[in-house]
């Protein structure tokens, strides 16, 4: 249950996708006094006759306005007196409990916000932001811990107002020495995601106990404001005397709708619904946050997973197995009418899932073998056999949105693309990109896809000998292998690897536990992992943790394929700086367009939906938001709730 679309997104990149890779296709002790805080170097309070003066515009001039809500190009939808957001039941009742399936992964640690540890799953719900997203908006964010903010018209500066009323969950106040404290920590100790992520932040500055304002260094990012709006608000009494860079496992508070009420380590997480949650009250949580427990429960296999979810055990699930939701729900509870099945279109760029190859190997630096091993992947043999038909291939890291890449590029992407024609050419081996349309013109049928693949082997010096593919300078072998934790996905990765074998490449396959498989991950002793890119419709600063020559060798950043190109970061620079949609999609289609003829993953699949399973004990609002599934405002029907558990006892 995420709490927002923006914070959301960064929640993902940092510990939920990471740990979900089988997934498919488918997230002292008290606070410092105002007067010592004035000691700190880091943060600064100055008298509020100055405050007064700092509310103006980059001229000094005219005061800047204090609005309600921020968004991206336009104005926000809601008025500043809107009572709570239109998809919401306002009147969904409280109680109950949603215990959700967490599959193929483990816990270690409550913080999620470092590179030590997994942390575990949901930690999000414990924590406010400055401001939140409303799900049927795609770009807006609204009040909550802040009641008003400033943003200078010339993007230099943004100022929040904070709550008086704002509390952590131990009774502290949240104040600006907390945002202040909250962003220094995470990009000095926190995962290294986050000083690349808030990197156009120059400074934030407490103006007094309920005043912060942050000042830009980069004024091009139309996104920045919004990023810094959806900030994690850590209690700076909690975690300055605490090592904030080791993972832990104890309750700490925030000062979201959820408390960490119970901590099994590697097999269950309780979050409690706070009855006396701050902001309960507020527009932005009105008919929210309606269900007391939020329980998930950690599975290392998807079969036993599965089978705890046919006995009541889980009572949501989403299932990302196309042969469980096109065969599989024969059992005695479903055909009662016990158990329900919905699915919600995506509105969201469909998610690129791959296999990425490790650009670190000197095996993998020939475009020639990376575009050849990628056609040894037969998706159209997998759709039939194994996914019902239920399937599209994936091309584009924007599939499904103006941002995908088709044809030829137009005149406003190769004004971008022409000043790296030279290094682009060296990198993609060809003008290809330049010259052809998009998609890839490939063969369908699998004979003339390897046989196209062995053709570009031998163009990059590979020759067959004895049945085995050796590099014609160096004798050796071309070898790889690709490494899983989780054993559900073998028979996507073993079809792929036998057609391998039949051009001559040495092919192994290693399952090993989530530690191992971590720490393999972490210090880039892989051939082949899979990732995943998930894209939100407007794509901004996230995109340097995945794609940057600065990402590359940052630790757990998501460029697992280590790509450092000229062409990648300016390319980024530019989605990052758009000024409207069309320059934001002439950069991501040229984006796209160079990571596509560069063949640096194996692309998968997708569905174009999210499929989930529930017992049917939930409320929820009807349609659904536009930009997002809001788990946060469904609700239990206890009486509901408390018959299916007298059916499950009576079993």
């Amino acid at each position: 249950m995420p709490r927002g679309l923006f914070f959301a997104k960064t929640l993902l990149l940092i510990s939920g996708l990471l740990f979900n890779v089988s997934i498919l296709a488918s997230d002292a002790d008290t606070i410092a006094s105002e007067s010592s805080s004035n000691s700190d170097s880091s943060i600064t309070a100055p008298n509020s006759n100055v405050v007064g003066d700092l509310n103006t515009d980059a001229n000094n001039v005219v005061p800047v306005e204090t609005v309600h809500g921020l968004s991206l190009y336009d104005s926000p939808e809601l008025p500043a007196d809107f009572p709570y957001f239109p998809h919401v039941n306002p009147q969904a009742p409280k109680g109950g409990t949603i215990t959700h399936t967490a599959v193929g992964s483990s816990f270690d640690s409550t913080n999620p916000f470092i590179i030590r540890g997994t942390p575990v799953t949901g930690i999000s719900q414990i924590y406010d932001t400055l401001m939140a997203s409303n799900p049927n908006e795609p770009f807006s964010l609204y009040s909550l811990l802040a009641e008003g903010v400033r943003l200078d018209p010339e993007r230099e500066w943004i100022e929040f107002d904070l709550r008086p009323e704002a509390r952590f969950q131990d009774g502290e106040p949240v104040t600006a020495y907390d945002v202040v404290f909250s962003l220094n920590l995470l990009r000095e100790e926190g995962n290294p995601f986050y000083a690349s992520y808030y990197a156009g932040v120059e400074e934030a500055i407490a103006l007094n106990e309920h005043q912060v304002r942050f000042t830009f260094n980069d004024t091009q990012s139309r996104e920045l404001p919004l990023i810094v709006a959806q900030l994690p608000i850590l209690p700076r009494h909690y975690w300055e005397p605490r090592e904030f860079s080791s993972p832990t496992l104890a309750a700490h508070p925030g000062s979201g709708p959820y408390r960490i009420s119970e901590v099994d380590p590697g097999r269950r997480i309780v979050y409690q619904r706070d009855d006396d949650y701050w902001g309960k009250d507020l527009p932005v949580n009105v008919g929210r946050y309606n269900i007391d427990r939020i329980i998930y429960d950690y599975y290392r296999d998807r079969d036993i997973a599965w089978e705890a979810f046919k006995a009541g055990l889980t009572d949501f699930r989403i299932d990302a197995r196309a042969a469980t939701w096109a065969i599989g729900y024969d059992f005695p509870a479903y055909e009662e009418g016990l158990v329900k099945r919905l699915t919600v279109p995506d509105v969201n760029p469909s998610m690129m899932q791959a296999f990425v190859f490790n650009l670190r190997k000197e095996k993998f630096q020939d475009p020639r073998v990376r575009e050849a091993l990628s056609l040894t992947f037969d998706f159209p043999w997998l759709n039939t056999n194994i996914f019902y038909g239920t399937y599209q291939r994936t091309e584009s890291f924007f599939q499904n949105s103006e941002m995908e890449a088709t044809g030829l590029p137009s005149e406003e992407e190769l004004a971008l693309l022409e000043p790296f024609r030279e290094e682009l050419m060296a990198s993609h081996g060809s003008d290809r990109l330049f010259t052809q349309p998009l998609p890839i013109d490939e063969p369908i049928e699998l004979r003339e896809r390897l046989r196209r693949a062995l053709d570009l082997l031998r163009e990059a010096g590979y020759r067959v000998e004895d049945g085995v593919l050796v590099n014609q300078q160096t004798g050796r072998p071309l070898s790889l292998e690709v490494l899983l934790y989780d054993s559900g996905l073998e028979r996507v990765v073993q079809p792929m690897l036998r057609n391998m074998a039949r051009l001559g490449v040495q092919t192994s396959l290693r399952i090993v536990d989530i530690n191992q498989y971590l720490n393999r991950q972490r210090n880039y002793d892989y051939d082949i992992v899979i990732s995943h890119f998930p894209q939100s419709n407007n794509p901004g600063n996230e995109q340097r943790d995945f794609w940057t020559s600065a990402a590359a060798e940052a630790p757990q950043s998501r460029n697992r394929m280590a790509l450092a190109h000229p062409a990648v970061d300016a390319l980024v620079e530019e989605i990052i700086s758009a000024n409207g949609r069309e320059e934001l999609d002439t950069a991501t289609r040229a984006l796209d367009r160079v990571l596509r003829w560069g063949f640096y993953v194996i692309p998968h699949y997708h569905s174009g939906e999210t499929r989930i399973a529930i017992w049917d004990k939930f409320g929820y609002p009807e349609p659904f938001p536009k930009y997002a599934m809001d788990l946060d405002a469904w609700w239990v029907d206890t009486d509901r709730e408390a018959e299916l558990q007298r059916r499950q006892r009576g079993r």
